[in-house]
């Protein structure tokens, strides 16, 4: 943390965050749950996807379910942030209970989820097993790792948010959704070197590998970051408000609704293809194993830079909608990209597609979260993110289980043996995939105009102010 943290703002996006009060060393070891869900995101959207459908042979539309299985609890996301805001125990903490229940919720289900898969496939001594024992399984401990992802992702975010200034709070979970690039990219090259040489257990133990660095990096992340208030906060002044009036209360802000559906119809225009890019990359265009796994390192890696570079337009007084509306434009030449790879013979062509995709990715869902939480109501920080969050992930969880049901009903109508425009007979159900999320971007982008015009038309009539002074503040 020391060596991180000397490298200052010079180098690392967010950085001057810090405060006296909370120096970056304290930050970045908070940072750290972010690395624990960065790592989990990988595995269960990038690794086990690709092994589940062509080192374990499980149906596309089924993968897709499981891996989409996390996401059942992304509406709970602000119930969640809203308990964490009003949530009051003998020690004070509020943030690091629902932290550890996450924490134990991930370890959990990653112990499980090998034995779960291998059963599933019916590898091994599991090959007699029944089918429903590896149905239910799989299903309960993707179940197990989605909820305590969310759940540590939204508290640890509030957490964050609590220990700076308010004028800093969106600069503090841009530095954590950094270090969440940062995490899925250090994974992914692990795991792809892991998995270099495939078997059944060297998959288990990676999985459980994964299950005990989650549960260190989050009590690492955890420790003595909440002060402790005893009997301060157990018997509160006032009530609490409930969830449906706090909710009503976000609600009211301007626009508030509007850019959640941005959020929603954007996220899966760029969620969808998160399950179909390494099986794309293996079946289409013959990648291994470990050139695959990498290419979430690389999607990763155009985050990261798509971060930093939002990061720079939003403190220099830039507008979020319009850095939102670049997001997705960037997206459309990107799955272009990833669409003409094949019948081009160029995977080179697949690879710059993949990490604009991350970029333009990180444009926009970093717009869009700072304008949810400039325009968040005072103590709501929790309830705000939740929001985001919910959208959010609810948004990828539809689209990944949408893409993999679409790339097997498009692929089993074409047949084995029809052709489309150059493409092989199985690059049918990925094209068709890819064409939608276009479409989606097309659609997010009508929904974000009016929105820049609007800014435009109130800048054009009144003298030019930083960024955190107007707008968003504003409610525009």
């Amino acid at each position: 943390m020391a060596s991180w943290a000397s490298l200052g703002p010079r180098f690392l996006p967010f950085a001057d965050v810090a405060t006296p009060e909370v120096p970056l060393s304290r930050l970045l070891r908070l940072s750290l749950f972010q690395v624990s869900v960065g790592m989990a995101l990988v595995l269960l959207v990038g690794t086990l996807n690709r092994v589940m459908i062509v080192e374990l042979g499980v149906p596309a539309s089924l993968v897709a379910i499981m891996v989409a299985l996390p996401l059942v609890f992304a509406p709970f996301r602000a119930l969640i942030g809203h308990r964490s805001d009003t949530h009051r125990s003998s020690l004070g903490w509020r943030r690091v209970p629902f932290i550890w229940r996450g924490t134990l919720l991930q370890f959990g289900g990653f112990a499980i989820m090998p034995f779960a898969l291998l059963v599933l496939a019916g590898k091994g001594e599991a090959a007699n097993a029944p089918e429903w024992v590896g149905l239910v399984s799989a299903g309960l401990s993707f179940l197990m790792v989605g909820a305590g992802v969310h759940i540590v992702q939204t508290a640890g975010l509030a957490l964050a948010t609590d220990l700076t200034p308010t004028r800093m709070q969106p600069r503090v979970v841009g530095l954590m959704y950094v270090m969440l690039l940062l995490g899925m990219i250090a994974s992914a090259l692990i795991f792809g070197v892991a998995l270099e040489n495939f078997s059944p257990g060297r998959l288990v133990q990676v999985i459980q590998g994964a299950a005990m660095t989650a549960i260190m990096l989050n009590l690492i992340a955890i420790w003595k970051q909440e002060a402790l208030a005893v009997g301060n906060a157990v018997h509160p002044v006032a009530p609490d408000p409930t969830f449906r009036e706090s909710w009503d209360q976000f609600c009211r802000g301007p626009q508030a609704i509007r850019r959640l559906i941005i959020v929603g119809i954007g996220t899966m225009a760029f969620a969808m293809a998160d399950i179909l890019l390494e099986p794309f990359g293996g079946q289409i265009l013959h990648l291994s194993v470990a050139t695959t796994t990498k290419l979430t390192a690389l999607l990763a890696f155009g985050g990261l830079l798509g971060f930093g570079y939002a990061s720079r337009v939003l403190s220099g007084g830039g507008d979020p909608y319009r850095l939102a509306f670049l997001g997705a434009a960037i997206g459309l030449p990107a799955f272009a990209m990833v669409i003409g790879a094949q019948p081009l013979g160029m995977p080179s062509v697949f690879l710059v597609g993949n990490f604009l995709i991350g970029f333009g990715g990180a444009l926009f869902g970093h717009a869009t979260l700072t304008a949810t939480m400039h325009s968040a109501p005072k103590e709501q920080a929790g309830l705000a993110l939740g929001a985001w969050g919910a959208v959010q992930a609810t948004a990828a969880g539809v689209g990944m289980a949408l893409s993999g049901a679409m790339r097997d009903v498009t692929n089993l109508l074409l047949g084995p043996d029809r052709q489309i425009f150059g493409f092989v007979a199985e690059a049918g159900g990925y094209l068709a995939v890819y064409t939608l999320e276009i479409g989606l971007l097309l659609v997010t982008i009508a929904a974000i105009t009016p929105l820049v015009r609007r800014r435009l038309g109130r800048r054009t009539g009144s003298t030019t102010q930083p960024f955190s002074e107007t707008g968003l503040q504003s409610g525009q």
